[in-house]
């Protein structure tokens, strides 16, 4: 299973680079974005295609990693490391990355929930405080 959700997310990110995110640029009414982090382990970049929220230039991703008990890898990464790449649609460019505070979350919340409403079934599905984090553009 794991290989193929490697695959797919492989594929995903070199259609999204190969049209600019004209293709797998959304996933229904929300849109997404290449985040690329550097592996705290590995030192290797690892690029994930992520849901996000434009809010006022800064760019708001959930690390719901579908409601699993863990973070997703990418969150782990950017924790270590904040300095980040994205890509939204055509455009590239570098970004500091850090977890929303408490109340920064309970503002975008309902809003991120709004966008992409399993968001709060991913939220009962775990024990975990689902992060939101605020990358700002460098």
């Amino acid at each position: 299973m794991k290989l193929l959700t490697s695959a797919f997310i492989a594929l995903n990110v070199w259609l999204y680079r190969l049209s600019g995110g004209r293709m797998m640029g959304r996933m229904g009414a929300a849109p997404i974005l290449l985040l690329t982090t550097t592996g705290r382990r590995s030192g290797r970049e690892r690029t994930t295609p992520v849901l996000y929220l434009e809010d006022g230039g800064r760019f708001v991703i959930v690390a719901s990693l579908a409601g699993a008990p863990r973070h997703p890898a990418w969150f782990l990464n950017l924790e270590a490391n904040p300095l980040v790449r994205l890509q939204v649609r055509s455009r590239h460019f570098a970004a500091t990355a850090r977890r929303a505070s408490v109340e920064e979350k309970a503002q975008l919340w309902p809003r991120l929930v709004a966008m992409y409403p399993t968001y709060e079934d991913y939220q009962k599905r775990t024990t975990r405080d689902i992060p939101v984090v605020i990358a700002t553009p460098a």
